[in-house]
């Protein structure tokens, strides 16, 4: 088995990239949407955590998480969250696929890709860099040409909170690097 290098320092600040199996299209539907809140308020009353920003797009998600002083087991969490949605999901999902020999011997449900993408935020500069990658994704994946106008994100949080103004990026693309996404 692989031995994945995860940087875990407790109390951190996180980036994250998840994928939907095979980046089927289902995560923005609302039994989804439904169960994904559901898993994190459930997680989050066991394992607390602060959810900086959040997108929701239809195969994949991206979120920054503050984790609690002393704790850094975000992979943890994230593990807790698949399950519970799976449960809920149940078969919700499209599984007419048979799972692979190592699935289905795990009994897992063709729902998530197994490993997530992780990225510890650094700096001030490199959230800001982060913020303004998963709030523009929606218009990258042309999903939406403004991302005022992408009903599943914190973006409409962060124009309430008077961080961004309610047509940013509206035909500029922000400069964000490269490196950032996972995708």
């Amino acid at each position: 088995m692989p031995n994945y290098r995860r940087n875990r320092i407790p109390g951190a600040t996180f980036f994250f990239t998840v994928v939907a199996y095979e980046r089927r299209p289902w995560l923005c539907t609302e039994p989804m949407r439904q169960a994904l809140r559901e898993a994190i308020g459930l997680v989050r009353s066991r394992h607390p955590f602060q959810i900086v920003a959040w997108v929701l797009l239809p195969d994949h998600l991206h979120c920054i998480w503050r984790l609690p002083p002393g704790d850094a087991d975000y992979s943890g969490r994230w593990r807790m969250i698949k399950s519970a949605v799976s449960r809920r999901w149940g078969a919700g999902g499209d599984e007419t696929q048979p799972a692979a020999f190592s699935r289905a011997k795990r009994r897992e449900r063709l729902i998530w890709q197994r490993r997530f993408w992780e990225h510890t935020i650094r700096d001030e500069r490199d959230l800001a860099a982060h913020l303004d990658y998963i709030h523009y994704n929606p218009v990258k994946h042309r999903l939406c040409s403004t991302p005022a106008q992408w009903p599943y994100s914190s973006f409409h949080r962060f124009v309430r909170e008077g961080r961004y103004p309610l047509d940013w990026a509206a035909g500029v693309a922000p400069s964000v690097p490269d490196s950032i996404g996972g995708e």
